[in-house]
């Protein structure tokens, strides 16, 4: 099974065991839609990918850990998207959950997806305590403050944020949280995968500043221009749109090279390389680039 497959096969099985039974079904069904909307599922991936190169030994706390990033990263999603922030229309090509099922439903959607993220990693660890604390400690730590997602979502609130310290925490932490969770299921040290998850999330989001300046809503998933909108930090705002490509490029070799020695080490190294032709393709940017040169010089003859 490839790990698409697996990831998606997870959080299926995880996340129909936490719903249970009785519970409200407008709210399940708006969870359904933040989570079942056909995301790229690089950080259960990655999970997966990281326990592979330890040695994993249990499947189903992989498994788990996997699911519990990516239902809190699918919470943040919907919490980001709702008026009070992005105000978002459109999420993965198709109405965000504020959008299709209202703004109260949005908020506890959000929520209890995050309170399932912590249920699936109980629910499968109670045979290991000593990686489950390990696991709760690093999941809270990619979320919570001082760095993590919430905090990084805070620093739009902010008056002034430091570009890195905002890109590392809005991204790049739950990304290490990732990383390092595939070492914790084996009870390995995660110290020699937090770089690759860190390299990798501030990748992510220079190519989501990329993207929005070059008005790519396809490739978003979400409206493009939503940075200047809002003022918020932007690479491409910093550096200029070559920069932001150069600093995104010296990212992932950042990330290729982090990798530590291992039986897996090209398939994480080829993980890593196709995501970043998937967030900002080559071919598009090259284009865009022509485009932009040409209505430069028409504009100054």
């Amino acid at each position: 099974m490839d790990l698409l497959k697996r990831a998606e096969k997870s959080l299926e099985f995880h996340f129909e065991r936490a719903v249970g039974v009785g519970a409200p079904p407008r709210l399940v069904d708006a969870m359904r839609h933040a989570v079942f909307s056909g995301g790229a599922r690089v950080r259960p991936q990655l999970v997966m990918s990281v326990a592979m190169a330890c040695g994993e030994d249990v499947p189903e706390l992989t498994d788990a850990a996997a699911c519990a990033v990516e239902l809190m990263h699918c919470a943040s999603l919907v919490h980001d998207d709702m008026p009070a922030f992005d105000n978002a229309d459109i999420r993965r090509g198709r109405p965000s959950v504020h959008k299709a099922f209202g703004e109260p439903l949005a908020l506890l959607a959000g929520d209890a997806l995050i309170v399932m993220a912590y249920q699936v990693l109980l629910n499968a660890g109670q045979a290991h305590p000593a990686r489950l604390v390990a696991l709760m400690q690093n999941l809270s730590a990619g979320v919570g403050l001082p760095s993590g997602i919430v905090a990084g979502q805070a620093w739009e609130c902010e008056v002034k944020a430091d570009l890195g310290q905002y890109q590392r925490a809005k991204t790049g932490a739950l990304f290490v949280a990732a990383t390092c969770a595939g070492a914790l299921c084996c009870a390995s040290d995660a110290s020699p995968w937090a770089t690759l998850g860190a390299s990798l999330g501030e990748a992510y989001q220079v190519a989501d500043d990329i993207r929005d300046v070059m008005g790519q809503t396809i490739l978003l998933g979400k409206p493009a221009g939503q940075d200047v909108l809002h003022d918020r930090p932007s690479a491409a705002s910093e550096l200029g749109l070559d920069g932001a490509m150069a600093h995104f490029q010296a990212l992932i070799e950042t990330a290729i090279a982090s990798i530590p020695l291992c039986s897996h080490r090209e398939l994480l190294r080829q993980l890593v390389r196709r995501e970043a032709e998937r967030l900002v393709p080559s071919d598009v940017f090259a284009q865009y680039r022509l485009q932009h040169h040409t209505a430069t010089q028409s504009l100054s003859a």
